[in-house]
């Protein structure tokens, strides 16, 4: 056996790198090994700066400046597991920065990342994977890029997966990812609901409630409620909420059921099983304000479904109601009275929350909350709309002067309901004088300045059905409301005009307030409206014509007619026929105008003025007129004709002269006085009218007949004004130059009738009216051409010799005043119209 001899040692090869072990303190050191072409430095390296990265978002910043997110995307692709998965959890504990998710968008990783999600692949990488699209689908961008290349698939599979990291990471980048409609209808495809029902199971409460979270969102779309109730979900649910250990769960799971309830199958499902019971009990026993207010909004959704709120009604949810109103918490009074005007539709629900609730709702209209005020009060407007039981409900509940506070509310909504309820509660006459004390037109004088169209016409629909009442006018009147009123109809909202028309109707019911409607433009905004086939409607032309009725001086200057309802009153004035467009002028500025020779103005003022000294008359004295000359210098700026009229007798003696002066002298001091205050014009009286008034009631008022009361009063009006003409001889009446000598005589264009001594057709037709009118003789006032005018009355002729109570239809006669006065001309006949025109 041959000696051993000991084997000589190889030396190492000469292209082969000795190891080396590097300790490294920075950053930019691990950076620069990303680079490395081996697989180990690489998978220490990645491994290095997830825990930098880890330690805060500054380090993040750092690495994002040291350039490692463009190598770290080249390597979660690489060959190597080790490597990728390292890679792919530094971009998963990176992508959380804002900066670095810009980044990754611009690199587009998302595919790269999707690609990662194999079942083959490490679990790590799962986690990792998921975490990071999770950050990046906070982003829309992101979010359509996930969905468009396909990464809803695997993170649904993913939800099954036995690591909770990953589970949670998927169902968060699903939560984010279903926000879009599109998603949405993609999961319920890939049948996403059984997992996230298997995921409230979990014994980890962040998986639950991203699960919840996601359910409560695509559960906002029809099909997928019905897959959830098919999937036993609903019981899942109720589970959930009859459980107090998972109390954190419940806010979530209400949510989810909300959305359920707007289905009548699944409402019917739930209520079959005894749910919807256990539901509403829950609600009225929880203490958490999240709770009660989701429950709340869950039951306005399932309310807007007329099935859905016959269940509802079933179930007794006004109590539930009820009981929510009266909660400390204002989002869960809020979302309570929502559902209260949302159940107001089904009429049994009306009546128990109009019995139940009323009280509680007026409470909330004196919040300090004006969100809670404006909900307090829509409530209010759904129960009270044709509801007269809950109508007397707000009253016993001492509602109207917070209903009238809430006028001045800051929230449009809340001023437009209250407007509402207040119309409603004006069809009760006492509730309407009851709230009118409190001050409801004065209050509504500022809505009507709103620029919210609903505003406007829900106060303008309030001043309608309150302005029936003369003091109610007044008091709109008086607080500046007709001015706003009179704005809105220039409006281009069709409902708003609507009802700013009808509340110009009602509103021109009196004089005083149709007068001042008139001068705020009113009449001539409504012609305009009339004028148009689009802007035009009911309330209008009838606006029209209350206006017009209440300025008989107008209606009979454009319309040329004046009905036997139409009672001329002191201060009314015939200018004659106006073109239309042409400002109708007041007495008082036509009396200012100089004098000129266009026809008088004829003028009715039978009321004696206050503290104007007149004599008695005797009855066999003769009169003389005379007329004090203008009382306001020339020399004002408002230059001014008052035609003061005052009558003395016409006698020799020394007595009748010394009566005259003091006549005179008394009228001269209370003239002195009027310039002096600068008092409101008021117009002369015209003493032989109020003459004539009173010796017509004295004869024609015992006749027994209408018949004769007419043909009467006609032979005074005639016998008055120039006696009986002749037809061949009316040229020959010279009415015109009598008619111009008065005034001359006045200075004045402005002529009392009684000062007509020779007055024609219009005169004659003028003066018949007026004391007919006031003696309760019906006719009607007809204006024609050239002067023309005449009277219209209505007569029952005789029954027929031997036909004892036969009641006979009124007949439409025309009254002579000029030919043969008292002859009454049958409406039709040739004579009638031979007296109509020349």
């Amino acid at each position: 056996m041959g000696k051993k001899v000991k084997k000589e040692v190889e030396p190492p090869p000469k292209d082969v790198f000795d190891p080396l072990t590097i300790e490294s303190k920075t950053a930019a050191t691990a950076v620069l090994m990303l680079r490395s072409p081996e697989e180990e430095v690489l998978a220490k390296a990645c491994d290095a700066l997830y825990k930098f990265a880890s330690k805060g978002d500054e380090n993040k910043v750092t690495l994002l400046g040291l350039g490692a997110v463009e190598h770290l995307y080249k390597l979660i692709s690489h060959d190597d597991p080790i490597v990728r998965r390292n890679a792919i959890m530094v971009f998963g504990i990176m992508a959380s920065n804002h900066d670095v998710k810009k980044l990754l968008r611009e690199l587009d990783v998302t595919n790269s990342l999707i690609s990662q999600l194999t079942p083959e692949e490490d679990v790590i990488i799962h986690e990792f994977a998921t975490l990071c699209l999770a950050h990046m689908a906070v982003e829309y961008t992101s979010k359509v890029r996930i969905f468009e290349q396909g990464g809803l698939e695997p993170l649904i599979r993913l939800l099954g997966s036995p690591d909770p990291d990953v589970k949670k990471n998927s169902v968060e980048c699903i939560y984010l990812l279903v926000q879009d409609f599109q998603s949405r209808a993609a999961v319920r495809a890939l049948n996403v609901i059984p997992p996230l029902l298997e995921l409230l199971k979990s014994e980890y409460p962040v998986i639950q409630l991203l699960a919840l979270k996601t359910l409560e969102v695509i559960s906002k779309d029809r099909e997928s409620r019905i897959i959830l109730g098919e999937n036993k979900g609903l019981d899942c649910l109720l589970k959930i909420l009859e459980t107090n250990e998972v109390s954190d769960l419940h806010v979530e799971a209400l949510a989810v059921l909300g959305n359920c309830l707007e289905d009548v199958y699944t409402l019917q499902l739930i209520q079959q099983t005894g749910g919807l019971k256990k539901l509403l009990s829950f609600v009225g026993g929880s203490t958490v304000p999240d709770i009660q207010k989701n429950a709340a909004k869950a039951i306005t959704k399932a309310a807007y479904d007329s099935e859905n709120r016959k269940i509802l009604n079933e179930e007794e949810v006004e109590k539930c109601l009820t009981s929510l109103l009266e909660m400390c918490n204002d989002e869960v009074k809020v979302a309570a009275c929502q559902a209260v005007s949302a159940m107001c539709d089904n009429v049994a629900s009306k009546h128990a929350c109009g019995l139940q609730g009323i009280p509680q709702l007026v409470q909330l209209l004196s919040s300090d909350n004006e969100e809670v005020k404006e909900a307090a009060v829509t409530a209010l407007a759904n129960l009270t709309a044709a509801s007269p039981s809950n109508a007397s409900a707000v009253a016993e509940a001492e509602g109207f002067g917070p209903l009238v506070n809430t006028l001045n509310a800051q929230r449009d909504g809340a001023v437009a309901n209250a407007a509402a309820v207040l119309t409603d509660l004006a069809t009760h006459e006492p509730f309407r004088v009851t709230i009118q004390s409190c001050g409801v037109m004065s209050a509504l004088a500022e809505p009507l300045r709103s620029t919210n169209s609903l505003v406007q016409s829900k106060a303008a629909s309030a001043v309608a059905a309150f302005a029936c009442d003369a003091d109610a006018r007044t008091e709109l009147r008086n607080a500046g409301g007709l001015g706003p009123l009179v704005e809105l109809l220039h409006s281009n909202n069709e409902e708003v005009r609507r009802n700013v028309c009808c509340a110009v109707m009602v509103c021109a019911s009196d004089e005083p307030t149709a007068v001042e409607l008139c001068r705020l433009g009113a009449l001539n905004i409504i012609e305009g409206i009339n004028l148009s086939t689009g802007r035009k409607n009911n309330f209008s032309e009838a606006a029209l014509e209350k206006l017009l009725d209440n300025n008989l001086s107008q209606k009979y200057s454009q319309k040329g007619y004046l009905s036997s309802s139409n009672i001329i009153t002191d201060g009314f004035y015939d200018c004659g026929q106006i073109k239309p467009g042409v400002k109708f002028l007041s007495l008082e500025e036509l009396s200012m105008q100089e004098l000129t020779d266009r026809r008088a103005i004829i003028f009715i003022n039978a009321k004696a003025q206050e503290n104007l000294a007149v004599e008695e008359k005797a009855q066999d004295s003769a009169y003389e007129l005379a007329v004090l000359s203008p009382s306001v210098s020339r020399k004002s700026s408002k230059e001014r004709y008052v035609c003061v009229v005052f009558y003395v007798r016409k006698g020799k003696g020394k007595k009748e002269e010394e009566k005259s002066k003091e006549v005179i002298q008394i009228t001269s001091k209370i003239q002195a006085e009027i310039n002096l205050e600068n008092s409101h014009w008021q117009p002369p009286a015209d003493f032989i009218l109020l003459d004539y008034i009173n010796d017509a009631s004295r004869t024609i008022l015992p006749l027994t007949t209408n018949r004769e009361q007419v043909v009467t009063l006609a032979q005074f009006v005639a016998e008055k004004m120039g006696g009986p003409i002749e037809r061949d001889k009316l040229h020959d009446f010279s009415w015109e130059l009598h008619i111009s000598e008065i005034e001359f005589e006045l200075k004045c264009n402005v002529v009392p009738i009684g000062k007509v001594k020779k007055g024609t057709f219009c005169h004659r037709a003028l003066l018949f009216k007026v004391i007919a009118d006031r003696i309760g003789i019906g006719c009607s006032l007809v204006r024609g051409e050239y002067n023309r005018a005449w009277n219209e009355v209505e007569l029952v002729d005789d029954s027929p010799q031997g036909i004892a109570g036969l009641l006979l239809p009124p007949q439409e006669y025309i009254v002579d005043l000029m030919f043969e006065p008292g002859f009454l001309i049958k409406q039709g006949s040739a004579e009638a119209d031979q007296y109509k025109r020349i």
